[in-house]
């Protein structure tokens, strides 16, 4: 008898992951490796974050901050166009497999953009695709979050959505901080010509991910197991893994489904990674914009800051655990997103002080139509730092202070994961206990819409008006999501206590 088979009705002891018996000591490894592979997730997106900027110059001296935001959307893209169908999947069969196929596509999409330097033409076109393919191979997000839904009692849900959470702030935390201990490699790096490969401070983390993903599929084929229980953390039979044994959803259970609260949740994780997408992108143009920092600082320094705000993450989401317990899901959603509208409102640029503007572009103070040749301060690299004349705004435009970008970096980094958490938390509740994986699969879509959308946004704004208007805007949007949440707070709550309303 599988561990799957075995002890399949004996009722949980809740809040226990070392006791009661074989199926739940399964259920808790299995639920585990869910949370690795929401890790690998976050790691296959962060951990080339603050170096695709330079990589991309590297590759196409030609690309400008507009095509950034198009090469960090492609991700997005790709996992907004993947979700649902790996969702559907996981509804149908089990979650093994549609694992195993998006993990072998993320391993494959990371080393395709390990190469891309290597075409004679069209190299930012192929980063672009290896960004896509590496999103498509995230989309396996649904899955994960579907089934610790599943596998998880109502009690549990908050805490598992949170040590979940937990596990993609520390991807957040060890993808900057690996990427930033692999800058020392430098942009030659080391070359291995019996594959053509060069590993250097731009490849090496995407490699890296590529072995996190073969480490990755052997958990999924060799641990992890179907589990599913009910609100009480009773197991049940899951619908998706002995197909004649599928339990049809009863019509009423089915219409007894707040799909309004549901559409609404979907809006709401639409803005909040939306705004987190913005944070992310414009991070390393806007340090070297404002800081004057070269490529490689903006790499390193970046990476640190990332990786402090995500092991600031961490401590949220335990805090976040037992808050919740205390003073409820739906308050903490609606203080995060208040300290969200704060990290961009401190953000926006006031003063008399204005940035370097970069010495390449600008010549005895005018812009003459063919641009002389460079010839660098004494005192500076070969390499041109500041904000570049092209960029008009960074011409009246006040310089954003390093304490402004910290302070803001810390108020996000509380609010953000606070959202996040409460977002997908209530939206497993408010679904209930019938099969998540296609609801789970539109939660993702929304959420890669936005980061689809956040980075080509900002860096079209940023680029043509300045990070006073992008900000101003940002500030806009998480002011409407704040008057939203306020508007449906009523309607927030569990499937299971909103159905003994209706019954009573």
């Amino acid at each position: 008898m599988s561990l799957v088979e075995s002890d399949e009705n004996t009722p949980l002891l809740k809040g226990d992951v070392t006791s009661g018996g074989d199926a739940d000591r399964s259920r808790w490894r299995s639920i585990r490796v869910m949370y690795f592979t929401m890790f690998l997730s976050s790691v296959g997106f962060t951990i080339v974050i603050t170096s695709i900027w330079p990589y991309l110059k590297k590759i196409d001296e030609s690309a400008d901050a507009s095509f950034l935001g198009w090469v960090v959307a492609a991700y997005s893209l790709g996992q907004m166009v993947a979700s649902p169908l790996f969702g559907l999947w996981s509804n149908h069969r089990p979650r093994r497999e549609p694992l195993v196929c998006s993990l072998l596509i993320n391993i494959s999409a990371n080393i395709y953009y390990a190469y891309v330097y290597l075409p004679p033409s069209h190299n930012n076109i192929h980063m672009l695709l290896s960004r896509i393919f590496v999103g498509i191979g995230a989309g396996n997000v649904a899955v994960v979050r579907s089934y610790v839904a599943g596998a998880t009692s109502l009690k549990e849900r908050t805490s598992a959505m949170a040590n979940m959470s937990a596990s993609q702030a520390l991807g957040f935390i060890l993808g900057p901080a690996l990427q930033a201990a692999l800058s020392f490699i430098g942009e030659t790096g080391v070359s291995v010509n019996v594959i053509q490969l060069q590993v250097n401070m731009y490849t090496a983390p995407a490699l890296l991910a590529a072995c996190f993903g073969i480490t990755n599929i052997l958990l999924v084929i060799f641990v992890l197991r179907e589990h599913c229980v009910d609100d009480h953390g009773n197991h049940i039979h899951a619908i998706n893994y002995t197909s004649e044994e599928q339990v049809d959803v009863a019509p009423e259970v089915e219409g007894g489904i707040d799909h309004i609260a549901v559409f609404t949740s979907n809006v709401l994780f639409f803005v909040i990674l939306f705004i987190f997408a913005v944070f992310e992108t414009i991070s390393t143009p806007l340090s070297m914009d404002m800081f004057a920092w070269t490529r490689r600082e903006a790499v390193l320094y970046n990476g640190i800051i990332l990786a402090a705000i995500g092991f600031q993450s961490i401590f949220v989401f335990l805090l976040v655990k037992v808050a919740s317990a205390r003073i409820g899901d739906r308050p903490l959603m609606l203080g995060g997103l208040i300290l969200i509208f704060a990290g961009f409102f401190i953000l926006l640029p006031w003063g008399n002080q204005y940035p370097k503007i970069q010495w390449a572009d600008i010549q005895n103070n005018t812009m003459p139509a063919i641009r002389p040749s460079p010839t660098p301060p004494s005192n500076t690299s070969l390499e041109p730092t500041g904000c570049p004349s092209e960029q008009v705004w960074c011409l009246f435009t006040p310089v954003i202070h390093l304490a402004q970008y910290i302070t803001s970096d810390i108020l996000i980094g509380v609010g953000y994961p606070t959202c996040n958490v409460m977002s997908y938390t209530l939206y497993s509740k408010i679904v209930g206990t019938k099969p998540q994986g296609v609801y789970m699969g539109w939660l993702t879509a929304s959420g890669s819409g936005a980061r689809t959308l956040g980075p080509v946004f900002v860096s079209h704004v940023y680029t043509i008006l300045g990070p006073r208007w992008a900000f101003s805007i940002i500030c806009g949007i998480v002011l409407a999501a704040i008057i939203l949440l306020g508007a449906m707070y009523k309607r927030f709550n569990a499937f299971s206590i909103r159905h003994r309303r209706i019954e009573d």
